[in-house]
């Protein structure tokens, strides 16, 4: 006989005061609620129930197996209800958090690729830099570039991306190609101003070292993309991922200033709540995104 059947059996009749009322609840025989019940006293060893004429009171043991037994019936109750939920179609409104640099470009036609696949579902979709606090915020989602520090969440890896420095020919043929690192100093170098962290620049060297260069810049501005501009237009080097410089990069506009470095990997990450990937919608724009990045190659130098 069935485990669950027999604490099912007991414990609802507990919660009702009797056999009778708890057959009519399960909507089974009041015989078969008492044969549920005496097999489980058999089992145990023990008597659970005190059985009177006007009423059914739990033992001393009784009790105690009940609040056991409620709580193995809720744990059970859920497992269902997960297990139903990752059946159902994915449906619904997804509020996701994007890095400013990744959610306008390679980022856009893939969620309206997601969009067309999944006609139940609505996106919100913020682009900022910001950090968020995924636990508590009204996001979904969040997709940054580079490790996920916050060790609470959930995160996966998407795909990678390079960083690299570059700038314009006409840049390198007036101000000369920097040779090593230390070389940078002498040049005009556009950087990103949404933080004073961002201005510094860390380059794998070719020793293996990591070098944090940190350098008055001839821009500060807090959008990549106008950073790409201003290195195309030859007003100095930047340091850009390589989705962001691609098509430049492919009709030489730009080139990679010092291609002798190691290539300065970043992974593309999506973070979400634990219990929020049991949510058919995010479920499926997770493994959407990463089949889709993992396919595509940001790497181009």
């Amino acid at each position: 006989m069935d485990r669950l059947t027999e604490m099912e059996a007991f414990a609802t009749v507990v919660d009702q005061g009797g056999f009778t009322d708890a057959a009519r609840k399960m909507g089974v025989s009041k015989s078969a609620v008492s044969k549920h019940v005496a097999r489980l006293e058999s089992r145990l060893g023990t008597r659970l129930l005190n059985r009177t004429t006007r009423r059914v009171n739990p033992t001393e043991i009784g009790l105690i197996y009940y609040d056991r037994a409620r709580r193995v019936l809720s744990d059970a109750g859920d497992a269902d209800a997960m297990a139903s939920a990752l059946r159902a179609m994915p449906a619904g409104d997804l509020w996701i958090n994007v890095d400013a640099d990744f959610g306008s470009s390679p980022l856009a036609p893939i969620l309206n690729c997601f969009l067309l696949s999944y006609r139940d579902i609505s996106l919100t979709l913020e682009v900022n830099g910001d950090p968020i606090d995924i636990s508590n915020d009204a996001y979904d989602a969040s997709i940054r570039i580079g490790a996920v520090q916050d060790t609470l969440v959930s995160s996966r890896k998407l795909g990678e991306t390079t960083l690299r420095m570059v700038a314009s020919p006409q840049y390198l043929a007036e101000y000369g190609r920097p040779e090593r690192i230390d070389d940078l100093t002498d040049h005009r170098l556009l950087h990103h101003a949404s933080s004073a962290a961002t201005s510094v620049w860390h380059i794998p060297a070719i020793s293996g070292e990591t070098r944090h260069i940190r350098t008055a810049g001839a821009l500060n501005v807090n959008d990549s993309q106008s950073l790409l501009n201003a290195a195309v237009s030859g007003l100095g080097i930047a340091y850009l991922p390589s989705f962001l410089y691609a098509g430049a990069l492919k009709d030489g506009r730009i080139v990679d200033v010092m291609p002798n470095l190691p290539k300065n990997r970043q992974g593309i990450y999506i973070t979400y709540a634990p219990e929020r990937y049991l949510q058919p919608k995010l479920r499926a724009l997770v493994e959407f995104l990463a089949e889709k990045l993992d396919a595509k190659s940001f790497d181009l130098l």
